[in-house]
């Protein structure tokens, strides 16, 4: 008997076996004494304790529901970046509002792209929508505009693009991001994923505010895992047009942000100080490890993000997977990112002072074994 006729069990849709599950970064090492987890770009600083504080006084009220409609942590982020609530979703991670639009804008046969490097989980959402996945070749480990709208095809319905992009750190001036979205078609949705927007600090990045409010195809997101170091809360939003919000909002789940998560989220957004704290040790420590892995003979790709991509060299004495393991020994968890393309590559999140000085000295000592 074929699958196609087994009835012996329930069988996945067509499709949904080919799809690769999305491996997160580890958390521990066997034996080590001490570990750094360096490898999910989580903030070394923590959250603000005004997150701590919010979290402990909802914990008394948690057996009621919470607002369906998340309007308390809305109205703070319009607040924070001067939009209007209504054209904000709230989601369980900005993960969650990237497959929403996947489901709600791919159908069977339809195409959506990304680029070589970009984040997993867009392959995984338009498959799972039973589309069509397209990547883009990237130049010098940056998205290439030109590539994407090459692209084009009339299947063509999204265009996921991460910026900054993870894992490379890379990312594309706001002019490249027009000319991208003046040579889509009207129909085919622009998505500007910008989980690490509040880390730039270049003049000539916009994370996407000013062409959604100009557009009728293009949406932002981003998320309080990052910046606000609410990874474990997973909160995330998208900022879009009214009749995507509208769509969106059909789609989703009627509580898909916890009680706990918008006081989080709104305390976060209150202490403006812990951001700036968080963004000021990034500023320091990215440009410092970037220096001293480059000084120490390793390839760095330049990075505005709060984490670096390191390529070790061709030697296989001294390859990514011996550093990954060298280091884990050692108590710091770096993240592997062969799925991404850079089997001879580690991803490194920016964390505490000891962390960084420890991961370059453990480098050091590891390139001259």
């Amino acid at each position: 008997m074929t699958k196609a006729t087994d009835l012996s069990r329930p069988r996945p849709r067509a499709g949904v076996m080919d799809i690769e599950a999305y491996v997160p970064g580890k958390s521990g090492a066997h034996g080590a004494v001490k570990v750094h987890k360096l490898s999910s770009n989580e903030n070394p600083l923590g959250s603000s304790p005004k997150v701590v504080e919010a979290v402990r006084e909802v914990a008394g009220r948690l057996e009621f529901y919470p607002d369906g409609a998340a309007t308390r942590l809305r109205e703070a982020i319009g607040e924070a970046h001067g939009l209007n609530p209504a054209n904000i979703v709230c989601s369980n991670g900005s993960d969650e509002v990237l497959g929403l639009l996947a489901q709600t804008y791919l159908s069977p046969g339809d195409e959506a792209i990304f680029t070589e490097h970009g984040f997993l989980v867009y392959k995984i959402y338009i498959q799972a929508a039973g589309a069509v996945p397209v990547s883009v070749k990237e130049t010098d480990e940056r998205a290439n505009v030109d590539a994407i709208l090459a692209a084009v095809t009339p299947n063509t319905k999204i265009v996921f693009l991460a910026n900054p992009n993870n894992p490379t750190g890379t990312y594309l001036p706001f002019e490249e991001i027009r000319r991208l979205h003046a040579g889509l078609p009207k129909h085919v949705l622009l998505v500007l994923d910008a989980a690490y927007a509040e880390y730039v600090r270049r003049n000539d990045y916009e994370a996407g505010v000013e062409l959604v409010g100009n557009s009728q195809n293009v949406v932002m997101t981003r998320t309080f895992s990052k910046i606000h170091g609410l990874g474990g809360m997973r909160i995330g939003w998208m900022y879009g047009p009214g009749h995507i919000v509208d769509a969106i909002n059909r789609m989703r789940g009627p509580f898909n942000v916890s009680a706990a998560a918008i006081e989080a989220g709104v305390a976060a957004l209150k202490d403006r100080a812990h951001v700036d704290r968080t963004i000021a040790h990034n500023e320091q420590w990215l440009a410092w490890l970037s220096q001293e892995l480059t000084g120490l003979g390793l390839r760095v790709t330049p990075s505005v993000g709060n984490f670096v991509l390191i390529h070790f060299p061709a030697d296989p004495k001294h390859s990514a997977e011996r550093a990954d393991a060298w280091l884990a020994e050692r108590g710091y968890i770096l993240r592997r990112v062969a799925a991404y393309g850079f089997p001879n590559a580690l991803r490194m999140t920016v964390g505490t002072e000891e962390a960084n000085r420890g991961v370059v000295a453990s480098l050091a000592a590891f390139l001259k074994s």
